[in-house]
């Protein structure tokens, strides 16, 4: 049985736990540069977003590599779906989180590792082979890129906000409102970044992102990597993301935007 949602304490992540989470990020790396800025058939999932042989196969190295060194780890992926996520150790997969830029040759798009402990985010990865660029985020640890360290940036409120969401139309009816009052007061919206916005919340360069209807691999890496950083990454009412969160997730370098955002989104 699952633990409640933010009872279990933040434990330190083993370091051969983190140095396989280089391992797969490695991985992956070969693949997804085999595949970007190449013509490669894109395929529409049920849920009508897009998925290639470059996803598929990134997963499945990162998978095969759990498979032999730690099986009783729970492992929840994007395309290959999850197992034993009630384990005390899940590692959660995004083998390219932002397919769709990737396959229109955009570098906005990241391979995402984490592994969660009781359900709760200790150690994420935001990899982006193109670029060359490696975020590393470990509870109790500070994030760094490509091995030295990163901080985010102050701002005493929205209104000197630069505020990222991946697109306005990913919202539904019931969280599209908040989204609309945070972009009316931030001062100044850009978008498109998938994952790569949160990167560049922990490197100081970007004050916030807001959003909604995501999944547990979309965020769990960046959990991480954005609070080692200084920075707070919660859901809409100010908890700590778990793989079991609702979706919607907000994520600031400065706690005092933080606490606006959140309370502009309710409105």
């Amino acid at each position: 049985m699952k633990p409640k949602p933010g009872s279990e304490p933040m434990n330190a992540c083993p370091p051969e736990f983190v140095s396989l989470a280089l391992r797969l990020a490695e991985a992956a790396r070969p693949v997804v540069r085999k595949y970007f800025r190449t013509p490669i058939a894109v395929d529409t999932k049920a849920d009508d977003s897009p998925v290639t042989i470059a996803d598929r196969e990134v997963e499945a190295a990162m998978r095969t590599i759990l498979d032999a060194e730690y099986p009783g780890h729970g492992i929840l992926g994007e395309e290959q779906g999850q197992r034993d996520c009630d384990a005390e150790w899940v590692w959660v997969l995004d083998p390219i989180d932002g397919t769709a830029a990737f396959i229109t040759g955009k570098p906005s798009f990241g391979t995402l590792i984490a592994l969660a402990h009781r359900g709760r985010p200790v150690l994420g990865i935001i990899d982006q082979a193109f670029t060359d660029e490696r975020w590393l985020g470990v509870a109790g640890h500070p994030t760094t890129l490509n091995g030295q360290p990163v901080a985010v940036r102050t701002c005493p409120d929205l209104a000197h906000a630069r505020a990222f969401t991946t697109a306005p139309e990913l919202f539904d009816p019931a969280t599209r409102p908040g989204w609309d009052r945070i972009a009316q007061r931030a001062r100044g919206v850009r978008y498109g970044c998938d994952c790569y916005a949160y990167a560049l919340v922990a490197t100081g360069f970007v004050d916030l992102v807001v959003e909604a209807g995501l999944k547990p691999y979309d965020y769990s890496a960046l959990v991480p990597v954005v609070e080692g950083a200084g920075g707070t990454m919660t859901d809409w009412q100010g908890r700590p993301l778990t793989i079991w969160s609702d979706g919607r997730v907000v994520a600031s370098g400065d706690a005092r935007t933080h606490a606006e955002a959140l309370a502009v989104l309710a409105g």
